[in-house]
């Protein structure tokens, strides 16, 4: 796993107890695109598109190794807690 990786897991997981905090507006975004939290981009006044663009393809790029990681922890499952219509 690289730095990279660990960096982001530990703002997820930080947000996952705390919420958003002290964390850059990149980290907040990044963190809101793993956990599914529109809300929390709503909040920012960001859209999924914006969120995308200002976290940059770099960061986008890992998002799937993340999630696998947060799942493989029992941080976050793969069903969605709201139902869809």
């Amino acid at each position: 796993m690289t730095p990279r990786h660990q960096h982001v897991l530990r703002i997820c997981r930080d947000a996952l107890v705390d919420g958003l905090g002290t964390q850059s507006t990149g980290e907040k975004l990044l963190a809101a695109l793993i956990l599914n939290r529109a809300d929390w981009l709503h909040e920012m006044g960001y859209t999924i598109a914006d969120a995308i663009d200002r976290v940059g393809i770099e960061w986008i790029a890992i998002i799937p190794d993340v999630v696998k990681t947060l799942r493989e922890e029992g941080h976050i499952s793969d069903i969605l807690s709201t139902p869809r219509s």
